[in-house]
C-alpha cells in the first residue's frame, strides 16, 4: 500500500509508534515508582555523568525549575547524588547512586531486549535501511525548531 501523501505517512507512523508502545513496557516492571519523567532524567544522567541541572532541561527539552523538583526527588529516593561542581561554586553536578546505576542498567538492558525482539525478524540489510532512515528522520526532525503554536497550525499546509 504506497502512501500518497505526508499526511497518510504521518498516519502510519502515529499507527505503528502506538503498536510498537503496546509490545512492551518502556521499563522494567520494578521501576514502577519511577515516573516515566524521572526515567528521562536517570537515563540522562547515567548517558551524561556529572552534568548539571541546565544541560539536563537543556536535553529534555524541560524547564530548569521542572528538572530542579524531579532530582529533589530522585535524591530523596536515592537514585540520585547532587555534588558542588569542582570549577563553578555556583553550579552542581548530578550523578547516579549506586541505586540509580542499577535502575539505568537494568533499564538499558531490558529495552536493549526489547530492541533486539524487534529487529531479530530483519535482515541485516533492512535493519540497516530501518536505521538508517529513522535516523535521518529524526536528525532532520532535531534541525528544525517548532514552537507550541504551530503544531496544529500547519496541519492543513502539510506537503503532498
Amino acid at each position: 500500500m504506497a502512501m500518497t501523501n505526508l499526511q497518510q505517512s504521518a498516519d502510519q507512523l502515529l499507527a505503528l509508534m502506538k503498536r510498537l508502545r503496546q509490545l512492551s513496557p518502556a521499563a522494567p516492571p520494578h521501576a514502577a515508582q519511577v515516573s516515566p519523567s524521572m526515567m528521562s532524567i536517570i537515563d540522562f544522567v547515567g548517558s551524561s555523568p556529572d552534568c548539571g541541572i541546565k544541560e539536563i532541561a537543556r536535553g529534555l527539552k524541560l524547564s530548569a525549575p521542572t528538572i530542579s523538583v524531579n532530582i529533589r526527588h530522585l535524591e530523596e529516593a536515592g537514585f540520585l547524588d547532587r555534588r558542588p561542581h569542582p570549577v563553578d561554586r555556583r553550579a552542581v553536578q548530578i550523578f547516579l547512586t549506586p541505586k540509580g546505576q542499577a535502575l539505568y542498567d537494568q533499564t538499558y538492558a531490558f529495552q536493549q531486549h526489547n530492541f533486539v525482539k524487534l529487529l531479530k525478524g530483519l535482515g541485516p540489510d533492512e535493519r540497516q535501511v530501518l536505521l538508517e532512515l529513522l535516523d535521518k528522520a529524526i536528525t532532520q526532525t532535531e534541525h528544525t525548531p517548532h514552537t507550541v503554536s504551530q503544531i496544529g497550525d500547519n496541519h492543513d499546509q502539510i506537503p503532498q
